[in-house]
């Protein structure tokens, strides 16, 4: 008989490649059945199965704004939607493995009563939270704050008899922080190979037209979008046809910002952005079309812990790319995989820019040595990590 796995995240599915990407290779093994609890994503809820998996939204649509209160409210009410879908699941006898996504990490105790019963639970860090919220709100004065987010996270994560790190780096200091090491695997969160991957199309880039940078992902001000735009303006002068192309979901303050220091700059007609999102399986045709990648993430507690699936996915498709030199970045790649530039100053972004297009053969040999990687942490070969822990439970 199968064993049913239940899965929790406070996302948007159809965009979330890691949630996405576990819960579909599960899907695919005969062994294991999978249905995943997320909030809605349009006015009413909805059922539906994508790629194996069913998908179950539940009578709330996430929070986009800003707000800490109504954040923190949103989360609640998602919690206490997915506690009593997860109850009601295992009265019925449709749960052996609920799997939950942070943040936040009390969403593990929507699986308390199986939890109870004997029923196996894993929480999956996707971002610590005492680290996010402190770079997300700048409240790292806060230690009562501080003391309290680390006391949550205890707590959960001793509900679950596994924890599941997004790198080493951030295992550690989990690690550092109370957290059992047995209990701990590291589940990097690299791109699925099924879907981002290089083909004879991508990249051959040559000195006519224009030179493409892309950034897609999360738009909120950790990750430095705005100094790219002024780094930009620096070179707009320097590089012929240079073009910035931004894709994300986020329609708030920080993204009509965006727009507005562009027009500030007279460098509108060089930005060209997608606020509406674009779902997972059309990323990889929306990024083969760029010449480099480029990861501007400004320097804080949250983004020191963080490996951007973003760059991954730049990798993986044979895109050169330019980062913040950040702890966990250096952690996995060098300066002959990747062109790092000082996080927040906008002169070193500028210089790293302009040196990756007037060098096209070290970008490309950058591209080719950041494979590497992928050769020993890739989704073909790291899948089987996650198999492993289910065995396990």
């Amino acid at each position: 008989m199968k064993k049913q796995v239940l899965m929790i995240a406070h996302t948007g599915y159809r965009f979330d490649p890691r949630v996405r990407r576990e819960a579909e290779t599960l899907a695919a093994d005969s062994q294991y059945t999978v249905t995943f609890l997320v909030p809605r994503e349009h006015n009413r809820k909805t059922t539906y199965e994508l790629d194996g998996v069913i998908v179950e939204e539940l009578g709330i649509s996430r929070y986009m704004g800003q707000n800490k209160a109504r954040y923190l409210m949103s989360y609640f009410h998602f919690f206490l939607l997915a506690f009593l879908s997860c109850t009601k699941k295992f009265l019925k006898k449709e749960i052996d493995i609920i799997h939950v996504h942070n943040i936040p990490d009390f969403l593990v105790f929507a699986g308390i009563i199986p939890r109870l019963f004997g029923k196996k639970l894993i929480l999956d860090v996707h971002d610590t939270m005492p680290e996010t919220y402190s770079g997300k709100y700048e409240t790292s004065g806060s230690k009562l704050l501080y003391k309290f987010l680390c006391l949550e996270e205890r707590i959960s994560c001793a509900l679950a008899q596994k924890i599941i790190g997004v790198n080493h780096t951030q295992r550690d200091v989990l690690v550092n922080r109370g957290i059992p090491l047995e209990k701990t695997s590291v589940l990097l969160n690299v791109p699925d190979h099924k879907r981002f991957y290089q083909n004879n199309k991508m990249n051959k880039k040559t000195d006519q037209g224009p030179f493409r940078l892309v950034y897609h992902g999360v738009l909120e001000k950790r990750c430095g979008l705005d100094l790219l735009i002024k780094a930009i303006a620096k070179l707009a002068d320097q590089i012929p046809g240079l073009q910035f192309h931004i894709v994300g979901r986020r329609k708030h303050e920080y993204s009509r910002s965006l727009l507005e220091l562009a027009e500030h700059l007279n460098i509108a007609d060089r930005i060209f952005c997608n606020f509406d999102g674009v779902p997972l399986d059309e990323v990889p045709e929306v990024l083969i079309k760029m010449d480099a990648g480029v990861v501007p993430n400004r320097k804080n507690e949250a983004t020191e812990l963080m490996l951007p699936i973003k760059m991954l996915e730049y990798i993986s498709l044979g895109i050169p790319v330019a980062a913040s030199r950040l702890k966990t970045i250096e952690y996995y790649f060098s300066e002959d995989m990747v062109s790092f530039f000082e996080p927040e100053n906008i002169d070193s972004m500028a210089d790293t820019i302009s040196m990756m297009y007037k060098d096209q053969r070290k970008r490309q040999r950058q591209a080719m040595n950041a494979k590497v990687f992928l050769e020993k942490y890739g989704w073909e070969k790291h899948q089987l990590d996650l198999m492993r822990l289910y065995d396990h439970l």
